[in-house]
């Protein structure tokens, strides 16, 4: 306020008389809670645009937790996902009986290594992993719902969330997901909680960490 401290009182100065009553103005504003005027953001991108934009990335790598409850058992672990084409690698550490697991799928074909570094291959390695986590992991589409799309392989019931242009929900292959919070990575909208369900298994993912 420069200009004001130069003025001199005269009893009647205008420009005085109009700053204080911006001055007063302003506290009534703050003390009645005015609103500011609402910040516009960009326009999301159609859905019909970003769902097949993620659906084709092929590289990704993500670091976060999981808790996994079935029925009335569960357990929670570290979870380190790494997407290179069709392959997903997958390290789980945590109370999963023998420490850390790693996780080679792609397709049909499964390959685990155990912390005693054991490998289990072909259909063995299906039970095993569902004898671990005590369901057997859909992994084929759960690369895509991480991604917070559907699997294009199979038909899916979609619950859009029309303002953002995201799912909030998914319907596909006897599973429902979740979506409730997203994080902008790279200037992409991406899952950061989610959750799936089927009957009597809830599994919980928490993203710390998206790189793209």
């Amino acid at each position: 306020m420069r200009n004001r401290s130069r003025l001199r009182s005269n009893g009647s100065c205008p420009v005085r008389s109009r700053v204080l009553r911006v001055g007063a103005a302003a506290v009534l504003c703050a003390l009645g809670g005015c609103r500011s005027a609402p910040v516009s953001f960009p326009a999301p991108a159609p859905w019909e645009v970003r769902r097949p934009q993620l659906q084709a990335r092929e590289h990704f790598d993500l670091s976060g937790r999981v808790a996994v409850a079935t029925g009335h058992e569960g357990f929670n672990a570290n979870l380190h996902w790494e997407q290179q084409g069709t392959r997903s690698q997958l390290m789980l550490e945590g109370p999963l009986g023998t420490g850390a697991v790693q996780i080679s799928a792609s397709g049909n074909d499964l390959d685990i290594v155990t912390a005693r570094g054991e490998h289990v291959d072909s259909a063995a390695a299906h039970a095993d992993l569902a004898t671990r986590l005590g369901f057997d992991p859909p992994l084929r589409s759960l690369r895509y719902w991480i991604l917070g799309v559907p699997d294009p392989a199979q038909p899916a019931t979609e619950e859009l969330d029309e303002r953002q242009q995201r799912l909030q929900g998914l319907t596909q292959a006897g599973w429902h997901i979740d979506y409730s919070l997203y994080v902008a990575v790279g200037g992409e909208s991406l899952p950061a909680r989610l959750t799936l369900r089927r009957d009597a298994v809830r599994v919980r993912l928490l993203v710390d960490d998206w790189q793209l």
